[in-house]
């Protein structure tokens, strides 16, 4: 069985509040629910998030104070330089350099250096998909990573006339202990930072495997857990639920929350509440059914807001539909209208259609790319002909009713055109699409899928190289734009709706709805015990 289906099982029986702890835990039964605790909105199986399972389950809303990115986002889109972890420099020329310098400072949980190499084996992952299982499209703009193993500085070189996006590189979640990868994969940090350089796929075939698979929560793994955030991982209990610790080790604020407990989605979210245990939660509707706002003793906000992400289709990338005509014909079958009030509808707040790619629905330049995208916003009955007979296999990431009904909007829209639209149902990621990967030789392996088509948040940040989303690149980003209507790696659907719970006795809690979620800042979370804040009200 599989952790997302056992989580399911425990939840769902309220099992986990009174289970043992098992052999990824060191807590005693019941411990986690006398902490501050914190609901993810999906299940999150890894904290690499620069895997495919990591990208498709937003696993940064889990890792992004374990291991912070260089610049964080913040919640109004600026990127904020992480000066506790490295500064960088833009050298001029027509090929873009930049040069990031590693705070000294900067160390790991276990007390290794945070070095060049941390970084090294990052660019590698992205630059090699087929070998690590990794999804960062940005490291294809990226011509090389200059690093002297050990070091505290390095340079990234981009390919010529590339690099607009470089802030989005190395961000949380994706940048990973290089020397814990090295010691599972049976050999020193010198070694793997030679076999990094040599780029020989069969050398780095283990190393590969370490870093897809060392981080996977299910088989929670102390030593490779070093962290260089504010947070490091204590423990994984029976129900998946994460304990997160102050790092000792950090050398900058310490969280103001000293000890929190992460919860997946798919935990009972009504009993956590009842417990106490819930303090903040990223929810499927903005109207649980375990919550009365109106009641006296309710101690919960609810917040609700259009996301920064887009919900997209995205296709597998070998069979049919590495071919483009099928991908535009399956387009052309579809009413983005219905797909978003599905959404809506399940989620309990209204968002609308977003054909875009290069940015956000929430983006002021959103509207300078309608009159590109509205030609492909309507059904075309000759374009989708072309699928009659075809049968679409579509999955989603983790269990939500939210997506299940968007999917259902899809195959009511495509059947009339002979298309048949499957369910194939959650915990499905990008790594269930045909693909090719390579094995431990070197060799291509073309593997099938489980599905043609994945349903996920998509970033446009991140996920779409090319130029920056300044007024001023707006000619080169409706190119752009039309490039990736031709090409159609995703469909975009909709903006994602968020809805969050916060507890009105947590400060400094900001609604944030990139990947990170709203815990982008959850060092900084503080929470006053409910008779406290009773006082300073009556005051």
């Amino acid at each position: 069985m599989n952790r997302s289906r056992t989580v399911g099982v425990l939840a769902g029986a309220g099992v986990f509040l009174a289970a043992c702890s098992g052999p990824t835990s060191q807590q005693e039964a019941g411990e986690t629910t006398d902490h501050f605790g914190y609901q993810l909105p999906t299940d999150v199986s890894t904290t690499n998030a620069g895997t495919m399972a990591g990208v498709s389950e937003m696993a940064q809303t889990l890792s992004g104070r374990l291991y912070p990115g260089v610049f964080v986002p913040g919640p109004n889109g600026q990127m904020i330089p992480n000066t506790d972890l490295a500064t960088t420099q833009v050298l001029p020329g027509a090929q873009r350099r930049v040069i990031y310098t590693l705070n000294e400072a900067a160390t790991f949980s276990d007390g290794a250096p945070v070095t060049c190499t941390d970084y090294l084996l990052a660019f590698k992952a992205g630059e090699t998909p087929e070998l690590f299982g990794s999804h960062m499209p940005l490291f294809s703009e990226v011509a090389d990573l200059l690093c002297e193993p050990g070091s505290k500085e390095f340079t990234v070189v981009f390919n010529e006339g590339a690099g607009d996006r470089w802030r989005g590189l190395f961000g949380a979640g994706t940048v990973v202990p290089a020397h814990a990868v090295a010691r599972k994969a049976g050999i020193d940090e010198n070694q793997l930072g030679d076999v990094l350089a040599s780029s020989d796929v069969t050398g780095m075939y283990t190393i590969a495997q370490a870093w897809r698979d060392g981080f996977d929560l299910a088989t929670f793994d102390p030593e490779m857990a070093a962290a260089f955030g504010p947070y490091r991982i204590e423990s994984v209990g029976e129900a998946g639920e994460v304990t997160l610790v102050a790092n000792e080790s950090y050398h900058g604020d310490a969280p103001r929350t000293p000890k929190l407990v992460v919860w997946p989605a798919s935990a009972d979210t009504a009993t956590l509440a009842e417990s106490g245990a819930l303090r903040v939660a990223e929810l499927p509707s903005s109207t649980p059914s375990w919550l009365d706002p109106n009641e006296e003793a309710n101690p919960f906000d609810v917040k609700q807001a259009v996301g920064d992400l887009t919900d997209s289709l995205t296709f597998a990338t070998n069979g049919i539909w590495a071919y483009h005509d099928y991908r535009r014909a399956f387009a052309a079958c579809m009413d983005h209208g219905a797909v978003a009030a599905a959404s809506s509808a399940a989620s309990g707040m209204e968002v609308p259609p977003h054909l875009v790619h290069v940015v956000s629905a929430n983006d002021a330049l959103a509207r300078r790319f309608y009159d590109i995208v509205d030609a492909h916003g309507g059904v075309d009955p000759a374009a989708a002909s072309v699928l009659a007979g075809m049968e679409i296999r579509i999955g989603y990431t983790g269990s939500s009713a939210r997506y299940a009904a968007m999917l259902e909007a899809v195959r009511a829209s495509c059947e009339p055109f002979g298309v048949t639209v499957i369910d194939a149902g959650g915990d499905k990621t990008l790594g269930d699409l045909a693909r090719v990967e390579f094995g431990e030789w070197g060799e291509a392996i073309e593997t099938e899928g489980t599905i043609d088509v994945l349903l996920r948040p998509v970033d446009p940040a991140t996920e779409y190289t090319g130029v920056g989303t300044r007024a001023q690149d707006i000619a080169a980003l409706r190119d752009n734009e039309r490039r990736l209507w031709e090409e159609l790696p995703s469909i975009p659907l909709s903006a994602q709706p968020r809805n969050f719970v916060v507890d009105r006795n947590v400060g400094n809690v900001v609604v944030y709805t990139g990947s990170a979620g709203i815990g982008w800042n959850m060092d900084r979370w503080q929470a006053a015990s409910p008779q406290s804040a009773s006082m300073t009200e009556n005051k």
